[in-house]
């Protein structure tokens, strides 16, 4: 069975009352640029650091990737790679869907496809469906599988599914500053 994203949200009403805010099913974020992924922007905060108290406030989704001490909560899906077409389309035209749609995804992967790429975020992730391969420099990877989880401090990486069902993946990005 295939997990439905659904996110529900609270807050404290001036009265310090504490409400459902919001219930509702998580609606995919679709690029051409990257056929076969679906992401769910969920909830994220602004650059700086979270603020919790009465005064409501709208989630910031995007960029995709947060600043320093901004958050990002996200589910990705992943197809199996066997399944997934080639990008269609003028690519130029495929770059301006995601950067409107997705701004900033496409700017951290290396050129020449191999999905390879560097954040400045600190990223817990957790496998919740499928099974998807984390790859790291000299082409290491490790296979996560559901109830898997990855604690990515800015490296350099790629996410791979060579299985023959989507793989989903709950990411939480706290955007960071890189030391040397």
């Amino acid at each position: 069975m295939t997990l439905r994203p659904r996110l529900v949200v609270t807050e404290r009403r001036p009265d310090g009352t504490s409400v459902i805010a919001a219930d509702e099913p998580a609606r995919p974020i679709t690029v051409g640029a990257v056929p076969g992924s679906e992401f769910y922007l969920l909830w994220g905060t602004e650059d700086g650091g979270a603020v919790v108290g009465t005064t409501p406030r709208p989630p910031t989704l995007l960029p995709f990737f947060a600043g320093t001490g901004g958050t990002r909560l996200l589910l990705a899906r992943y197809a199996p790679q066997s399944s997934i077409p080639e990008p269609l389309g003028d690519p130029d035209e495929l770059a301006a869907e995601a950067a409107e749609k997705l701004p900033g995804l496409l700017d951290v992967m290396e050129p020449g496809g191999s999905g390879m790429h560097t954040t400045d975020t600190l990223d817990y992730g957790i496998c919740l469906e499928g099974e998807l391969y984390l790859e790291v420099d000299g082409g290491r990877e490790v296979l996560l599988t559901p109830g898997t989880c990855v604690v990515q401090q800015g490296t350099r990486h790629a996410w791979h599914n060579r299985g023959d069902k989507p793989a989903l993946m709950c990411f939480v990005g706290i955007g960071a500053r890189r030391e040397p």
